[in-house]
């Protein structure tokens, strides 16, 4: 977890994880890619019709639950050391 913040430059992340984050990426700013067909192909060529399916729903669930918690002004809670 500590690398996806650097995903496109670490060399360990496989194909299928690459189009994946892509495509979460895509998806996310959706307003400024227009979800590219370039990022299509790439999640196509490595997952099957059920599974860009199950990703783009996860992807649309995790952006729902971000503007909730961004709207709500939620924070992230913070333990005591």
């Amino acid at each position: 977890l500590n690398s996806l913040v650097t995903w496109k430059e670490a060399p360990f992340f496989s194909a299928r994880e690459r189009a994946a984050l892509t495509w979460a990426e895509s998806l996310t700013n959706i307003a400024q890619t227009g979800a590219p067909d370039a990022d299509y192909a790439a999640v196509k060529a490595e997952f099957d019709a059920k599974e860009i399916g199950d990703l783009t729903i996860v992807i649309a669930l995790m952006n729902a639950m971000n503007r909730v918690g961004i709207g709500s002004r939620l924070a992230p809670a913070v333990e005591a050391a």
